[in-house]
């Protein structure tokens, strides 16, 4: 049976594709696992949400404060928190037919017709300086930002382009006060004057014409505004009015700190680099969390209602985090895990609206992210808020997804609460989502038993993240002291390390999925038969058979590009589509952690470098940060279904990071 892969994903896309993106990427009954778990049980009650500990809410306060690209419409506002306070840049084009547009929002990435381009440059973790440049209707100009204390400064500058119309562009600056926070602004000369929690902050326009607000009623902003032929530049000051050499001389000063800051990194500076900007600008201010979060992209969160959070996506996006930004990182893996479920698992996605799904998961790497984060940080606090919801997860995955003391992917569709909009929700289709690769070629044919509410395949790949997990899981109990927790977390690792050995095939010299539906063993192979490397598993003999005859063979894994979703001798290879032969930062990097553990640092370099390569071509063609990218050309521009900006495709950048502080 063909699956009907990224359903949610693709058709979201479809559906927004004149203006936004979005998409989609269980706990029901026990499944017979053959082995008591006691404590499992406690994944049966409803349980509250991760706690917020008084360190982690001093977080978030250090988090949303000061002038940043909060607001998660559009790239081109700047919000000041934690006021609300916000400026929007809007671009109109004037034409003497009367056919004016106006663009108040941008998007990186956005799709569709008559649609801006935007080309994101630097953006400091912080806010303290951003650029980009955009392209629309024939036009075509940059914005610099740079915080001067606790004021913004923003420089516009027009660039060469070709226009339809011989009518000069007019930019438009509006401010008001977002998410329903108190203040108010309003236009008093030649300046606007905002009064909010912070006081009064008056924000002035440099190099801005003196025509009548008459001329321009017309404007659909919501608030006053400061408007001006966009000829030359233009500058935009908060606090105090300063001219536009004044302006550009803080731009200056901000862009080369950002710079000195990214090369005093050596080797790994152009990764940083990466990381830091695409971090930067899709870390946005959530307001019905009250909280700063980094969802995968701004499309995929326009699309579902202002933000979205899937479970591995934004652990990955902690870890990248970890690379510059302590609290950004603490901030990624907590907000993730407070989005549990009632019975005690993190869910496949939550959304805006406070909906989230109930019946599935996805893949299980919040225990090495927390672990790899305290093993950086040091924070023993950070430990003890992600324990009890990190041990709520870990045991739910034994009690209900267990068949034959084998771990499978399910969906329980009776789970309360029901999301309405979800329709595979109780499916195979649901199941298949939890294990994140919406449309993988070694599911087809699979079977789903309605009744168990699981998918009857061992997967190697679930098996190998889990015991990860409970190693990870057990060492943190050890640094907490819970000695308990810890023996029942390695004798569960046990348990089930002692089952995936039983999956490896010495004729094909490889781990292999097996269909407990049939009994048979699977020889379609993906990225994911690799990770016993990362739950060390694999012997070392196992090891080099698996690098040797499959990571390292052209005919399966290895090429230009590096490494595809499902190997390239595979049939389904050659459809290009989405997880059905693409390539994807989050396999490679998993891979690459399995690599570390064997003594095979050649193929490990390689490995990295190859992924760093693939990552560069379009970062530096289009400033594009792909979801996936095509095995056979690295094009990641090729199809709708792979978001341009999405977090998780720097991974491929942050192997290197890794590679680079190897001793």
């Amino acid at each position: 049976m063909k699956p009907f892969g990224n359903f949610y994903r693709y058709a979201a896309i479809c559906l927004f594709v004149s203006a936004v993106a979005g998409g989609a990427h269980g706990i029901g009954q026990v499944a017979n696992s053959g082995f008591p778990v006691a404590q499992s049980r406690v994944a049966d009650q409803p349980v509250a949400p991760a706690p917020e500990s008084a360190s982690y809410r001093q977080v978030q306060q250090r988090l949303a404060q000061g002038w940043n690209t909060w607001d998660v419409h559009s790239v081109t506002t700047h919000v000041l928190l934690p006021d609300g306070l916000a400026i929007h840049i809007g671009m109109k084009h004037n034409t003497a037919e009367g056919g004016d547009d106006f663009l108040a929002n941008a998007l990186i990435g956005r799709r569709g017709q008559n649609v801006e381009e935007v080309f994101p440059g630097p953006h400091s973790r912080n806010g303290s300086y951003t650029e980009l440049r955009i392209s629309w209707d024939g036009h075509s100009w940059q914005i610099q930002s740079a915080q001067d204390g606790k004021d913004l400064v923003i420089l516009a500058r027009p660039l060469p382009g070709k226009p339809e119309s011989a009518l000069p562009p007019t930019i438009v600056f509006s401010v008001n006060y977002l998410w329903n926070k108190a203040g108010t602004a309003q236009k008093d000369g030649d300046a606007i004057v905002a009064h909010g929690a912070s006081g009064t902050i008056p924000i002035y326009c440099a190099g801005c014409n003196t025509a009548p607000a008459q001329e321009l009623v017309y404007l659909p902003v919501g608030g006053p505004y400061l408007s001006t032929d966009f000829t030359v530049p233009v500058g935009i000051s908060s606090g105090k009015k300063r001219t536009m050499a004044e302006i550009e001389a803080i731009v200056k000063k901000q862009r080369d700190a950002y710079w000195r800051s990214v090369q005093s990194k050596g080797n790994s500076a152009a990764t940083v680099d990466a990381i830091e900007t695409t971090l930067g600008w899709d870390t946005i201010y959530e307001p019905e969390g009250r909280r700063v979060i980094s969802p995968v992209s701004r499309v995929w969160s326009v699309g579902w209602g202002g933000y979205v959070i899937f479970d591995w996506d934004t652990f990955f996006a902690a870890t990248m985090a970890s690379a510059g930004d302590r609290d950004l990182a603490y901030a990624d893996a907590m907000e993730t895990l407070r989005e549990s479920t009632a019975q005690g698992f993190v869910p496949n996605y939550a959304r805006a609206g406070h909906w989230k799904s109930s019946d599935r998961s996805e893949p299980p790497v919040g225990a090495i992210t927390v672990l790899g984060l305290y093993r950086k940080f040091h924070d023993k606090w950070f430990l003890e808020d992600t324990y009890q919801p990190l041990l709520r997860w870990n045991r739910w995955w034994a009690a209900h997804r267990d068949i034959q003391g084998y771990l499978t992917w399910g969906s329980d569709g009776g789970n309360q609460p029901e999301n309405p909009d979800d329709g595979s929700r109780g499916t195979w289709q649901g199941a298949i989502y939890e294990s994140g690769l919406d449309n993988s070629p070694m599911y087809d044919g699979t079977v789903y038993n309605k009744k168990t509410h699981l998918l009857e395949y061992a997967d190697v790949g679930l098996m190998s993240l889990y015991i990860a997990d409970c190693n990870a899981l057990a060492t943190i109990a050890d640094t907490l002291n819970k000695p308990a927790d810890a023996k029942e977390l390695r004798d569960r690792s046990a348990r089930y390390r002692t089952k995936l050995e039983t999956l490896w095939n010495d004729q094909a010299g490889i781990f292999l999925n097996k269909d407990l539906h049939t009994g048979k063993f699977s020889l379609r192979l993906s990225p994911t038969n690799f990770y016993p490397l990362l739950a060390k598993v694999a012997t070392p003999s196992q090891a080099n058979t698996m690098i040797q005859r499959h990571l390292l063979n052209p005919n399966e894994f290895w090429g230009e590009w590096v490494i595809p979703s499902i190997a390239r001798n595979d049939p389904a290879f050659h459809d290009q589509d989405y997880w059905r032969g693409r390539i994807w930062g989050p396999m490679n990097y998993l891979v690459y952690l399995g690599l570390q553990h064997y003594d095979d640092p050649q193929a490990r370099r390689e490995f990295a470098r190859k992924s760093f390569a693939l990552f560069l071509k379009e970062w530096k063609e289009k400033g594009h940060v792909h979801e996936n990218y095509n095995a056979i050309t690295g094009s990641g521009d090729d199809v709708v279904n792979s978001d341009r900006f999405y977090h998780w495709g720097a991974l491929l950048g942050y192997i290197e990071y890794l590679e680079q502080e190897q001793p």
